[in-house]
Formats: C-alpha cells, structure tokens, sequence
C-alpha cells in the first residue's frame, strides 16, 4: 500500500513537471513568435551568446549543442539550417574534425538574443515562480 502510494505520487510528480514544462513552451513560444523566433530557437542562440561572450570567433559544434538544447542531431540541424537562413548563426566546418560542423552566433544574432532576452526571462520567472501553487 505504502509503495503503491509513493508510485503514485512519483507518477504524478513526473506528469506535473511534463504539464509545466509544455505550458511554459507554449508560453515562450507565443511571447517570441513576434521576433520570430520559438523556444528552441531561442535557446540556441541563448547558449551561443552565453557560451561566447566576448568572443566573436567562438563556435560551439552541433554535439555540443545538441547536448545542451536536448533536441536530436537531427531536429538540431534542421533548427540551425533556419536560423543560419535568417542570419542569426553562421554554420562551418570544424577545424578539428572535417567531418563536424561548427556553429556561431553572427552579430544579428546577438542583437535578436540582446532583445528577446528579457521577454524569454520574464515569462521563464512568471511560469516557474511559485510553480507549486498551480
């Protein structure tokens, strides 16, 4: 009885944070459509400029990425192939390893990331503030 209580709560603990995860994508993705940009795409650019502050020659590779954007190889591709079309990364071949692909954040990136950057936080603070009330 015990153990199946704990499950339960396990269980709805999981699909709790499931349904905050997906309302706040949603969220996100209604307050940046205007900018046209999604959650994902922001992301990306969130983790270039982060990762790269300061250096304009700095690029991140798709793995390393796609580690850190919790997307597949491929969705992450697809997304970068779309924001590189918009101008706001640059994609290149690894210097290290041929076989790679490089990213980075071109200088209209960082200006759309510099100006979306206090919408994506605000909603990020009026989600996940006082989650546990909801």
């Amino acid at each position: 009885m015990a153990a199946e209580k704990t499950e339960r709560l396990l269980v709805e603990e999981w699909r709790g944070l499931l349904a905050l995860h997906a309302r706040t994508t949603c969220e996100l993705d209604r307050e940046l459509h205007p900018y046209g940009l999604g959650a994902s795409d922001f992301e990306v650019l969130d983790v270039l400029a982060e990762g790269c502050a300061g250096d304009p020659g700095c690029t991140f590779r798709v793995q390393e990425l796609a580690s850190r954007i919790h997307l597949s190889q491929s969705a992450l591709s697809r997304l970068v192939g779309r924001l590189e079309k918009d101008g706001l990364v640059a994609r290149g071949m690894c210097s290290e390893d041929r076989r790679g692909v490089s990213v980075s954040i071109t200088e209209s990136g960082r200006s759309r990331h510099a100006e979306v950057l206090p919408l994506q936080r605000a909603v990020l603070s009026r989600m996940l503030t006082h989650r546990d009330s909801r």
